[in-house]
């Protein structure tokens, strides 16, 4: 609108109409899709799965769970649906309201009886936007109160009579009313807010303590949770997941071309500034690979589940340490090198949940350096050929030694390996780039390629690391 109506009667004359929230979100989201915008921005690898299903929720009216593990982005999906909410909504500005209440269809004693004892050219009316139309609130802790509501005590002691609306303080859901209202972690919900939440989904009633008031309300309700406890017996009431109208299940990425997207994209810095950092793809494929290792390891619960903040957090370590190597020997542009993994220990301990049967003896140190060899094994064998390696691994063999480190300066990987000339060859086939800091990240997954196929040992030591056979 050109000029929003600050009256009620203004308003009627704009011809706005009143709509549900879930009316709203289904007539905003047709319209988005017939004019091709981006529906879901930010959300990467659920094109083909999570989305559709989220679409048709939307246009079935449907309260939604978003059930899957930790780091699948369920929050921030639950959080984009604000974006098919109207840009901003009329609602009746009254002072003691405890709702934004619609100007046509007020659901409060207070604002029926503003409409009934004023003109419609003396009924203000403010607006309320979209952003501010949502809230969510994690379970463990909340209360009744909290999100549902209790009686006042001070609105008691001051006269207000126990069977009026009046003497009721409304928690979030009501609150919420013509908005969206997400609970996180739904299993670790106390069972008697659970069973206060059947009204809202099936009737759209708020009923507090047995008052004898009615509190009809308007409101989209999400969840979250957990496979692991979401579908453990005694976690959530059969009756409320009766009631969810559609389950969306999400997932990790299913292509590691994906997850390296997404570790961009969330990883949040610039590879740019005084000291660039140029980081080569099968780096990139690593810290990812990792990842992908982790969510099948025998040794990593995987019930828990293994975040995509594990590649996220990797991601952006890998490129410290390389800046930083770069500030310290005045390199540019600044690439990252096997050794700089050295330092993920520092970011990826505590995001893994060990499986007390599987991990037997060993320590999360351990499992983590098991979990990256897979993942160098891996990537390498993509990238390098077969041919030429049993010739390195001879060279070993009669002795020869070749330490670097994360501080070694790129220029000096040329002395290093001119012993082992295969070596130099090796990081062509990888990236045949003549930059000195490229071919050093290059003859580094090498080395490190062969000492993930057992083919030769290494040792570390203060930031240096020594291959032989």
């Amino acid at each position: 609108m050109s000029h929003k109506p600050i009256t009620l009667k203004e308003l009627r004359g704009s011809g706005w109409e009143s709509k549900s929230v879930k009316g709203e979100l289904h007539d905003n989201f047709l319209r988005m899709l017939r004019e091709g915008d981006e529906l879901f921005p930010g959300i990467v690898g659920y094109e083909d799965t999570v989305i559709p299903e989220i679409n048709i929720g939307l246009l079935a009216g449907h309260d939604m769970l978003f059930l899957g593990e930790k780091g699948q982005a369920k929050s921030r999906l639950m959080r984009l649906l604000v974006r098919f909410l109207d840009p901003e909504l009329p609602y009746l500005d009254i002072p003691d309201c405890p709702v934004h209440e619609d100007p046509l269809k007020p659901v409060t004693a207070v604002g029926r009886r503003l409409l009934a004892e004023h003109a419609e050219n003396e009924v203000p009316i403010a607006w309320w936007p979209r952003e501010q139309r949502y809230a969510e609130r994690l379970s463990p802790g909340t209360k009744f109160a909290d999100i549902i509501g209790e009686i006042d005590p001070a609105k008691l002691a001051a006269g207000t009579s126990l069977s009026a609306e009046e003497a009721l303080h409304f928690g979030l859901i009501p609150r919420m009313h013509r908005g969206i209202f997400a609970m996180n972690e739904l299993p670790e919900l106390d069972e008697l807010v659970q069973v206060g939440l059947f009204n809202i989904l099936e009737e759209r009633d708020v009923q507090i303590r047995g008052f004898p008031v009615k509190f009809d309300i308007d409101v989209l309700i999400l969840f979250s949770a957990n496979p692991a406890t979401y579908n453990r017996s005694g976690k959530v009431i059969p009756q409320l997941k009766d009631r969810i109208g559609t389950v969306i299940h999400t997932h990790y990425p299913r292509q590691r071309e994906a997850g390296i997207r997404i570790m961009e994209q969330e990883a949040g810095i610039s590879l740019d500034g005084e000291f660039p950092v140029q980081v080569p793809p099968f780096m990139k494929e690593i810290v990812e690979q990792m990842s992908i290792c982790a969510r099948r390891s025998k040794y990593v619960d995987q019930q828990s589940g293994v975040s995509a903040r594990l590649s996220i957090a990797n991601y952006r370590t890998m490129v410290a340490s390389a800046r930083q190597r770069a500030v310290r020997l005045g390199e540019r542009p600044a690439v990252p090198r096997i050794s700089d993994l050295a330092h993920l220990q520092a970011s990826s301990l505590g995001k893994l949940e060990l499986d007390m049967m599987g991990s037997q003896q060993m320590s999360e140190r351990q499992v983590l350096d098991a979990i990256l060899a897979e993942a160098i094994r891996t990537v390498f064998d993509e990238y390098v050929d077969r041919h030429g390696l049993e010739e390195i691994t001879g060279v070993f063999s009669k002795g020869v030694k070749i330490e670097v480190g994360d501080m070694l300066p790129s220029s000096h990987y040329a002395e290093r390996v001119q012993r082992i000339p295969k070596i130099w060859e090796k990081a062509f086939e990888v990236n045949p780039a003549d930059s000195p800091a490229v071919r050093a990240s290059c003859v580094e997954f090498v080395l490190a390629g062969l000492h993930a196929k057992d083919q030769i040992s290494r040792s570390q030591r203060h930031g240096r690391i020594t291959y032989e056979f």
